[in-house]
């Protein structure tokens, strides 16, 4: 039986959105899903993850890994991730925002 990998990310989102505001804070992230995305697709595939993801320092994941981080935010079931999926799946990801920020949620998803 496989067993779920998990990562320790450090949460740099509470300070990131403190110092750059919600909208500076959803041009990063906008940013992140462009760096990570298939250009011709317009989307996060796996093949796109899997090729970008050195980018964020995370060249040591298993393809398995990577399979689940996808699959983590497809909330459509699709295999790949638009925008509007991988800005959830970061929010979603940080635990001080899930723990106490619904207000800071939805300034950040009003703005946008």
């Amino acid at each position: 039986m496989a067993s779920k990998t998990q990562i320790a990310l450090e949460d740099f989102f509470p300070a990131m959105i403190e110092k750059r505001g919600t909208e500076g804070f959803m041009d990063e992230l906008c940013n992140g899903f462009r760096l990570l995305m298939d250009r011709e697709k317009g989307v996060i595939t796996y093949e796109s993850l899997k090729k970008n993801s050195v980018v964020l320092g995370l060249q040591g994941m298993t393809d398995d890994e990577l399979m689940c981080m996808l699959e983590e935010g497809d909330l459509d079931g699709d295999g790949e991730l638009n925008q509007m999926e991988f800005c959830f799946l970061m929010f979603r990801l940080s635990p001080n925002l899930m723990n106490g920020s619904r207000r800071l949620l939805e300034e950040v998803l009003m703005n946008e």
